[in-house]
C-alpha cells in the first residue's frame, strides 16, 4: 500500500494546472527637452468592447499635496487628474483615491513594466473576450496623448503587440502569456 500513495504523492506536481495567464506592459515615457518639464500623469487601464473599463492597472500621480506655483493655496494632486480625459469619463471620477494596488506616483522618464496574471486582481475576473489596453499620458504646460492596443484575453497562445506614441508617450509593448 505505501509504494502505491508514494506513486500518488509523487505524481501530485505532475497534475497541477500550468501556470496562469499573464499580461506584460511595457511603457515608455520619453525625455522630453523642454523650457519647463513636468512629469506626466498616467493612466493605463482595460476596455470592454461596450468600451466601459473592465479593469484599472494604473493611476501615477502627484500624491502629496503642494502648493500652486500660481496662487500659492495648497492643493492635492489627485485635482489634476481629471485632465487623462478619457480615463477620467470612463472611471477616474467614480473611484475613490487612491485605489489600493493601482495608485502610484508619477514616474520620470523612462521604462516602465507592469506585470499582470489572471490568479490575482485585477485580471481574476476577467471574462474571455475582445480587450483594448490603453494608456493615456498627460502633462502640465504639455500635452495629452492616448494610445490603444487590441487584444484577445485570456491569450491562446503567445503574443506581443505594440503602439508608438509621439510626444507623451513612446513605445508600449504588450506580451500576453497563455
Amino acid at each position: 500500500m505505501r509504494p502505491l500513495l508514494m506513486i500518488a504523492l509523487l505524481a501530485l506536481p505532475m497534475a497541477t494546472p500550468a501556470l496562469a495567464a499573464s499580461a506584460d506592459i511595457t511603457l515608455e515615457i520619453p525625455r522630453l527637452d523642454v523650457a519647463e518639464y513636468h512629469r506626466p500623469y498616467v493612466a493605463v487601464w482595460i476596455e470592454g468592447e461596450d468600451r466601459s473599463v473592465a479593469a484599472n492597472l494604473a493611476v501615477w500621480y502627484q500624491q502629496k499635496e503642494g502648493k500652486d506655483a500660481g496662487t500659492g493655496k495648497q492643493e492635492s494632486g489627485a485635482k489634476w487628474l481629471a485632465d487623462l480625459r478619457q480615463w477620467w469619463r470612463r472611471s477616474g471620477r467614480e473611484q475613490r483615491l487612491p485605489i489600493d494596488g493601482v495608485s502610484g506616483a508619477t514616474r520620470p522618464a523612462g521604462q516602465y513594466r507592469l506585470h499582470f496574471d489572471d490568479a490575482g486582481p485585477p485580471l481574476a475576473g476577467l471574462a474571455p473576450g475582445a480587450y483594448t489596453l490603453k494608456i493615456e499620458a498627460a502633462r502640465e504646460v504639455g500635452g495629452r496623448e492616448v494610445l490603444a492596443i487590441a487584444f484577445q484575453w485570456p491569450p491562446t497562445a503567445s503574443t506581443h503587440l505594440q503602439a508608438s506614441g509621439r510626444d507623451e508617450l513612446g513605445a508600449v509593448r504588450l506580451d500576453l502569456e497563455p
